[in-house]
């Protein structure tokens, strides 16, 4: 990821976070999610009554580029209304890692970015070979 990329990745999550449905816990967030291609899906968290379907702002934006049949990611900005950095749920750094173990995650403050790969979040990662057959059964 070059500046320009990183700059503009940073600018559409602070964007993203005016879409933001938070009734409940009036915390807005925002994503900006930078596939391979160069392409950049945002998303924002969407809250529900029923908090069970209550749905983070980095799943909306991954979700998004998946269901376009887009699954290898360079990086994913996260921003908030709050002034410190903010860092993806367990859910969310699960499916992180899930397509792009590697991509750079960009937690966002007032006064600083920090940012980590995926696998550094989570890593002791919730694998799919746990489901592959065996030959025993």
């Amino acid at each position: 990821m070059n500046d320009e990329q990183r700059s503009r990745l940073i600018e559409a999550a602070q964007s993203a976070v005016t879409g933001a449905y938070a009734p409940y816990s009036r915390f807005r967030v925002g994503a900006a999610l930078l596939a391979v291609s160069g392409e950049i899906y945002t998303g924002c968290n969407i809250e529900n009554a029923s908090f069970a379907a209550t749905i983070c702002a980095e799943r909306v934006a991954i979700y998004k580029a998946v269901s376009e049949g887009v699954t290898q990611f360079e990086a994913i900005a996260i921003a908030s209304d709050s002034h410190e950095p903010c860092p993806p749920c367990g859910i969310c750094r699960q499916v992180m890692v899930e397509f792009s173990p590697d991509m750079k995650v960009l937690m966002i403050g007032n006064n600083a970015v920090i940012e980590r790969s995926a696998s550094d979040l989570l890593p002791s990662t919730f694998q799919s070979h746990y489901f592959a057959a065996s030959e025993d059964v």
